[in-house]
């Protein structure tokens, strides 16, 4: 019988691992498709480089040269950036292949158009690799969208953040040194601001709005931070109260317009991704009929994302693929009296002073002084925590899991106000 004839875009380390689970996982492919798979040929930027590879496999500079291969069925893309990825891919799809993907920049900004023209051309597109490695996000969440209505996603879906998170409140040290030491590891790059600045998280959580409501928010409305002025000593208090930091890319739709950000969040021991530590990844998706669902496993490295890529291939070679299905429109709106309620949530502020004015309810929970700054645990209104937030002397952190929808009446409001000045 003949075997599958694939080819790969780029061998680097998940172009290496992906031809490496081929060849480890040969029979057991073959006991899944009935085929044996083969990599025909590698597209790559250095022929002359020294790679140990099967004698037939064809080594190119030239992209002509893989679309020529007789019988091509499959194209796996691990090359990094938005172009020559996009172009590449779609013109594989022209010619008739399926092809997987791990380039998340790439599919984040051309993921409709590809997914849009596979469907139309009934080929198929694979891209569980580009947003968690081994965690298989996209499918599971393909699987709910079946029946399924998502109203919100919250995710960590970036590793080396959260190894950086996890080592600073359990040794105790500074951002830098658990930096230094995640490089060492291969956790982070060189140069590692796509990591610790949030871009790489919020390119997943792009695709995984894509994916669970049809569309996206305006990149420019997402509010992206990352982990740099996240300290020791705020850790420190973090933990006596019984929080955790996490780098957290969340995204929920609150009827026609999209509430998103990825930024540290305090979450507590009833949190479902507050035991999720080191280099894992998770997602919980809140659904309409399953309740929460959480998903964890490995966020990255060679053989977590070769197993997401392979396991695309498999997905789509059986004989019966599941169709994926279009999200609909959402139009919820159950709260009819929407406009007589605030939402208020919990916040840490902290500062070398703190000050609260104005008519915006704030209850003050706890606090703590510690080497000269000022830990405000706080439940307010949303609307009061972005003018905090816009103070550049403050530092506010979001308790996630802690927002409710609150009629608030004047009287209320003048029992619960509380000023602080000069702490």
């Amino acid at each position: 019988m003949a075997p599958i004839k694939a080819a790969l875009l780029g061998f680097g380390t998940v172009g290496q691992g992906v031809y490496e689970a081929l060849k480890t996982h040969r029979e057991q492919l073959q006991n899944v498709l009935g085929k044996e798979v083969v990599i025909e040929g590698i597209l790559v930027k250095d022929r002359s480089k020294k790679r140990e590879l099967d004698e037939h496999v064809l080594i190119t500079t030239d992209f002509d040269e893989i679309l020529n291969i007789d019988g091509l069925e499959v194209v796996f893309e691990a090359i990094v950036g938005e172009e020559p990825g996009f172009t590449y891919l779609s013109r594989a799809l022209d010619k008739g292949c399926h092809v997987i993907t791990a380039n998340k920049v790439m599919f984040a900004k051309h993921g409709r158009s590809l997914l849009d023209k596979a469907e139309a051309l009934g080929r198929y597109v694979g891209y569980e690799a580009t947003t968690a490695g081994g965690t298989p996000i996209i499918r599971s969440i393909s699987q709910l969208l079946q029946v399924n209505e998502i109203h919100a996603v919250e995710a960590i879906l970036n590793g080396t953040s959260n190894y950086i998170l996890t080592n600073m409140r359990e040794k105790g040290l500074p951002f830098h040194d658990v930096l230094v030491s995640a490089q060492e590891l291969g956790y982070a790059e060189a140069d590692p601001a796509s990591d610790i600045e949030g871009h790489d998280a919020f390119y997943k959580l792009m695709i995984l709005s894509e994916l669970s409501f049809g569309e996206t928010p305006k990149w420019e409305d997402v509010e992206r931070k990352g982990i740099t002025e996240v300290t020791r000593e705020q850790i420190s208090v973090f933990k006596d109260w019984g929080y955790k930091v996490k780098h957290l890319a969340r995204i929920r739709r609150d009827r026609d317009q999209f509430i998103s950000s990825v930024k540290p969040v305090l979450v507590d021991a009833d949190h479902p991704l507050y035991g999720v530590e080191d280099v894992q990844n998770a997602i919980t998706v809140e659904t309409s009929l399953a309740g929460k669902v959480t998903v964890q496993g490995a966020g990255a490295g060679r053989l977590p994302t070769a197993s997401a890529m392979v396991e695309d291939l498999t997905y789509v070679l059986q004989p019966q693929p599941v169709t994926r299905k279009k999200k609909t429109e959402q139009h919820a709106d159950n709260n009819s009296e929407s406009t007589d309620f605030t939402t208020v949530g919990e916040y840490v502020v902290i500062g070398s002073s703190v000050s609260f004015h104005g008519t915006d309810d704030v209850q003050i929970l706890k606090q703590e002084i510690k080497e000269e700054h000022v830990f405000l645990l706080i439940e307010c209104q949303v609307s009061t925590a972005t003018l905090l937030k816009e103070n550049p002397e403050l530092a506010v952190y979001e308790v996630a899991g802690k927002e409710k929808n609150k009629k608030v009446e004047q009287e209320q409001k003048d029992v619960l106000l509380k000023k602080v000045t000069n702490l």
